[in-house]
């Protein structure tokens, strides 16, 4: 469904932008970090757009972010509140354990990286493809079925659910400790992160995909990985 790949790359290039690069070209206090005023609009305006799109692609527009053939096959099924509630209950659980466990395993990762003499950003790294570890898994794996629309479904709402949820958050941590959060990017992940919004835009208006657009896609995260050791 390239209409839902085309919602979910609005939201995203949007999110992204307010939140990773917008910080860098403020007036009111000097980047890459937002005003208080401004880090609570920031935060608001996430939250409401997050929103909205959890509710176009839950009711308002469902069908597209099915698969055609397996819509009729969903229409009738309709979720009750009591699984509704497990299942959100569930996911706290989830959430919880993968935050601990990255909160362990980056005490790890950072005695590593500091042994082989790593810069701290690989660590970071590390944290997060852990903490995306299950959507990757889960998205390729639907990939491997011809399942594309799963897939996108999976790789692009874990990407905005990581800025829609967790910027709010963030900021309010950073409010309520007064500590000052740094948001914007540097010049070199900017355009990492441009190239990529651009590549995805490219590769997924067609609707179909093949081994040369997967291709670019790595070789575009192999470069940002390289750049962390030399950059």
């Amino acid at each position: 469904q390239v209409a839902g790949s085309n919602l979910y790359l609005t939201v995203l290039i949007v999110l992204a932008t307010i939140t990773l690069i917008l910080p860098n070209y403020t007036l009111t206090v000097p980047g890459p970090i937002y005003s208080a005023a401004q880090l609570g609009f920031v935060s608001v305006v996430t939250v409401i757009l997050y929103g909205v799109f959890l509710y176009t692609q839950t009711i308002r527009h469902r069908n597209y972010f099915i698969n055609e053939a397996a819509g009729d096959a969903d229409d009738g099924a309709d979720t009750s509140n009591r699984m509704l509630a497990l299942s959100v209950l569930l996911l706290l659980v989830s959430l919880l354990a993968v935050v601990l466990l990255a909160k362990k395993f980056s005490l790890v990762v950072d005695a590593g990286t500091a042994l082989i003499g790593a810069p701290p950003a690989f660590a970071g790294i590390l944290v997060a493809l852990l903490i995306l570890l299950p959507e990757s898994v889960a998205a390729i794996a639907a990939a491997r079925k011809n399942d594309l629309q799963k897939s996108i479904n999976l790789a692009l709402g874990s990407s905005l659910a990581t800025i829609g949820l967790t910027i709010p958050a963030v900021a309010i941590t950073a409010y309520t400790l007064d500590m000052q959060l740094v948001l914007g990017l540097n010049d070199q992940e900017i355009v990492l992160l441009v190239l990529t919004f651009v590549l995805s835009m490219l590769t997924f208006v067609t609707g179909r995909t093949n081994i040369l657009f997967g291709l670019v896609h790595l070789v575009v995260f192999a470069v940002f990985v390289f750049l962390v050791f030399v950059p």
